[in-house]
């Protein structure tokens, strides 16, 4: 029995046959868009666009991936290693069921659980990563990265911070 499920019909289509729908809602802030960028460079495309397919043009329209479509327009090494193409799976809906789709792919990312993170962060801290490599590589800022060190209470956790002082005595 044949799979029906589109991740497995992945297909590696030339970017300038991708456009983007009208209708998705999401939004991302400028930080996760260069950690996209980021993990794109890193780790490759790990999950394929979604995308409706109209015979009549031979064009795609993104149903969900538009960032990571948007990477591709974006940056140049990327598209440069990806010789211009996206891989991209093709789901056969009307336009409702494609909005649909856009909103359930949307809203099933979920988020990052604080608890769970500063438990990350201080194991990361703990195998040696600096506050550099961490900045760099999980995409924070540095003053998300010191909340996320507080909550974990640990003095350990700023053994290679330099303080300024807040004020000084007489």
């Amino acid at each position: 029995m044949p799979n029906n499920s589109p991740v497995y019909h992945v297909k590696s289509v030339p970017i300038e046959k991708i456009r983007a729908n009208a209708y998705n809602p999401n939004v991302i802030a400028s930080l996760e868009m260069k950690l996209l960028e980021l993990s794109i460079w890193e780790d490759g495309y790990t999950i394929p666009v979604v995308c409706y397919y109209f015979v009549d043009e031979d064009a795609y329209e993104i149903v969900d991936g538009y960032h990571r479509y948007s990477v591709m327009k974006t940056s140049k090494r990327i598209f440069e290693r990806e010789n211009g193409k996206l891989p991209v799976v093709v789901i056969d809906k009307p336009l409702g069921g494609r909005m649909a789709s856009t909103i359930r792919h949307n809203r099933a990312r979920g988020s990052h659980n604080i608890a769970l993170m500063t438990n990350l962060i201080k194991e990361l801290v703990e195998t040696g990563m600096s506050d550099t490599w961490i900045l760099k590589h999980i995409g924070m800022d540095m003053d998300e990265l010191l909340r996320l060190k507080q909550l974990n209470g640990l003095a350990s956790l700023f053994r290679d911070r330099d303080f300024s002082r807040a004020w000084e005595t007489e």
